[in-house]
């Protein structure tokens, strides 16, 4: 049988993010983005994996779970090397294990070297803040920077609700409880059904799922929670389509309602390769609520124009993925051949470091748009008097 705890110590010695154990292939690593062999291990075969599930579940009930659906999610640990939330699944009859790396150390949002908009989303009193992006982003990451920011700061009582959980936070001044599905609670529907009665200040919910898990959290926000959450799109228009798309059609205006009264910013996120070839670096496109943007996500004919908002919004900390790419590029944080790569618009990219960040978009500029926007919305408002 594989020495699966070798094989994860290995990867945490290696730096890497992933272990992928699948039939017929030797175990494979992914580092810095890329998969690589695990050098000297043999081809795994069907009975190698089956015995790998057997050993990271251990739980009677997970196991039986997994003989009866073939797929689960759990997290394993090795104490003093790292936690790791695993996914098991069949492909071709056999077993396959992807083990995601969580470190043990939370790293801070300057560690991360995350926008200082980040940590004022972490303290905002109430509303949403919502983690965009792919899988393997580092949403996860982000928000435990966020969560350990109010921890540190901040006396507040924090659930988080998260399947599974992932990084652990030990109380400094904040009170943190951890719920993990399948072993606190059944689903994330029942674990939010009786959140609010336990006197949260903060609410972490892993993933947006479905109709009843948005709705419940733009509730939550609605009656005076912080709620932080995640969800696999790509920009912050894409999010807020995503979000309005869980609902029927007759429901659509109400949720852009909700959505325009609660949500305090949208932060989608990508991972590029670092300029010194060793790990990577977060880039965030950040969206934060002004009158503009409530006003175009209560009009689905302009909601599509958000990017063009978060161009313009420097002075209230939004930045799109370009102009990210462009200050870790001048930080010398990463190279222009890979900022390049990672651009929305190689083209218009080129544009801005030709032009050395200059966008021509003053806080006068925005200053009068938001008049203009009010003057609009009080002139509306008499003429129907």
């Amino acid at each position: 049988m594989l020495d699966v705890d070798a094989a994860l110590r290995h990867l945490v010695a290696e730096g890497g993010s992933d272990l992928h154990l699948k039939i017929p292939s030797p175990p494979l690593i992914r580092v810095d983005g890329g998969l690589r062999r695990i050098e000297g291990l043999p081809v795994l075969e069907a009975q190698d994996t089956e015995d790998v599930v057997t050993h990271l579940l251990r739980d009677p009930n997970r196991l039986q779970e997994w003989h009866e659906h073939g797929e689960i999610d759990f997290s394993y640990a090795i104490p003093g090397v790292a936690r790791f939330r695993v996914n098991a699944f069949r492909q071709r009859g056999a077993a396959s294990i992807v083990a995601r790396a969580i470190p043990v150390s939370i790293r801070t949002i300057e560690e991360l070297a995350l926008p200082p908009v980040i940590q004022a989303l972490a303290e905002e009193e109430r509303g949403i803040v919502l983690l965009t992006g792919t899988t393997g982003s580092g949403k996860s990451t982000t928000l435990a920077a966020m969560i350990d920011h109010i921890n540190s700061t901040m006396s507040k009582h924090v659930v988080t609700i998260e399947d599974p959980i992932e990084f652990l936070h030990t109380d400094k001044r904040s009170a943190i409880n951890q719920r993990e599905i399948g072993q606190d609670t059944a689903s994330f529907k029942q674990a939010l059904r009786r959140v609010l009665r336990q006197d949260p200040d903060v609410i972490l919910i892993g993933e947006m799922r479905d109709e009843e898990t948005v709705h419940t959290a733009l509730s939550a926000a609605e009656t005076g929670h912080l709620v932080f959450s995640t969800v696999h799109t790509v920009d912050a228009a894409e999010t807020i389509n995503r979000l309005i798309d869980f609902f029927p059609p007759h429901m659509h205006q109400q949720v852009r309602a909700m959505l325009a009264g609660t949500l305090k910013g949208a932060v989608s996120q990508r991972l590029v390769k670092s300029a010194s070839g060793h790990g990577r670096v977060a880039v965030c496109e950040v969206l934060r609520m002004t009158g503009r943007v409530r006003d175009m996500i209560m009009d689905p004919q302009q909601t599509g124009k958000i990017t063009e908002v978060i161009a313009e919004g420097e002075y209230y900390g939004m930045q799109t993925f370009d102009q990210a790419l462009f200050s870790h590029l001048k930080a010398g944080r990463i190279t222009m051949e890979e900022a390049l790569g990672a651009a929305t618009s190689p083209h218009d990219f080129k544009l801005l470091v030709g032009a050395d960040g200059r966008r021509g978009t003053t806080m006068d500029d925005l200053a009068q748009a938001e008049t203009q926007r009010a003057e609009t919305t009080g002139a509306a408002a008499s003429a129907l008097r």
